[in-house]
């Protein structure tokens, strides 16, 4: 198992990263304004646009430290990667069941068991925790319509079929979302999932974890040898991580969505941490991913049982574990991929 080792996140677009012999080195306008040696690092992340000097970028691929560059939003733009050092007959392995659209389809269906179930258990988790305080004859509704798509979704013969699955459950999932935030109501509302550009403060918030997220997910695939740009559910296209995209999926409602349900709920983010483009989108400005980020390493750093392996481990671990059973099953080490079921 990985070690959960610090991530150095850069907030500000005009910050410039560089190598001075072993430190990472932030300037702002060419002056220096701080640095950090290379070997506590497990990760860069990078929100902006002023970029990273070659030699970093280079410095970083030998030592198999991630460098990932966000826009300002928190839309994944690239990651830098060294060798791949993957077992090669376990990716070709992975091709193969990828090419195989039935052994893909029961891989996907997995990856959907998991999103559904944990929408469903975030939905109950608030009808048991805010009955007072909520509207519990919707959500118990929307709580027997995700039961009911994840049985038919155990028997759904296609991944077209699946998709659209997928799609009504995330829309009776969403549906209820803005009963979930209790604090914040008048500044904080959520109608309808948007994004590319998010219009509103929550989904500014969602697509920024997302892609916080999805770059764990990628990491974590990585280091257990497997492609994350082969997926099983969402189709290969020049420069998207799809088995990234997979693996996210069943960690979306129990990591990222209440993260960012608790950060409005217990105040961690204000109205002041936002900021509205001339296009209508709406983004975290420079004070507000810092606080946001700050609070997205203390939550990795919180430690839960996990259902399958038994084993109590960090929540920044999660995609780790997901992605090294996943990597178990495709050896033929397990019988079937198990999905991340939280309650």
């Amino acid at each position: 198992m990985k070690k959960l080792l610090n991530t150095l996140y850069i907030t500000s677009g005009d910050y410039y990263l560089s190598l001075d012999g072993e430190n990472v080195v932030i300037t702002q306008n060419r002056k220096e304004i701080g640095r950090l040696p290379l070997h506590n690092l497990e990760a860069v992340v990078t929100c902006g646009y002023a970029g990273a000097s070659p030699a970093l970028m280079e410095k970083c691929a030998a030592e198999n430290i991630s460098l990932t560059f966000l826009s300002t939003s928190g839309r994944f733009r690239a990651k830098v990667t060294g060798k791949a050092y993957g077992n090669i007959l376990l990716r070709r392995t992975q091709y193969r069941m990828a090419d195989n659209s039935k052994e893909a389809l029961e891989i996907a269906k997995n990856f959907m068991i998991g999103k559904i179930y944990n929408e469903r258990s975030v939905v109950n988790r608030a009808i048991r925790d805010y009955a007072e305080r909520l509207d519990t004859e919707k959500l118990s509704r929307v709580s027997g319509q995700l039961k009911d798509i994840l049985q038919a979704v155990k028997e759904v013969k296609t991944v077209e079929g699946l998709r659209g699955y997928e799609g009504e459950a995330a829309s009776r999932y969403f549906s209820q979302f803005d009963q979930l935030i209790l604090q914040q109501k008048k500044d904080f509302r959520f109608d309808v999932r948007n994004r590319r550009p998010p219009l509103d403060k929550v989904n500014a918030l969602l697509s920024f974890t997302y892609s916080l997220l999805t770059a764990m997910c990628v990491a974590a695939l990585e280091a257990v040898g497997l492609d994350p740009y082969s997926g099983f559910m969402h189709t290969d296209r020049p420069g998207r991580c799809s088995l990234a995209l997979d693996l996210l999926e069943e960690l979306r409602a129990p990591y990222a969505d209440r993260f960012v349900l608790s950060c409005i709920n217990k105040k961690i983010v204000d109205p002041t941490d936002f900021e509205q483009k001339e296009n209508g989108a709406v983004l975290l400005n420079e004070s507000g991913r810092k606080k946001y980020l700050s609070a997205w390493q203390n939550k990795k750093a919180e430690k839960l049982t996990h259902p399958y392996l038994q084993e109590s481990i960090e929540w920044g671990l999660v995609p780790y574990a997901q992605a090294l059973l996943l990597a178990r099953y495709i050896r033929g080490d397990l019988d079937g991929y198990p999905p991340f079921f939280w309650k």
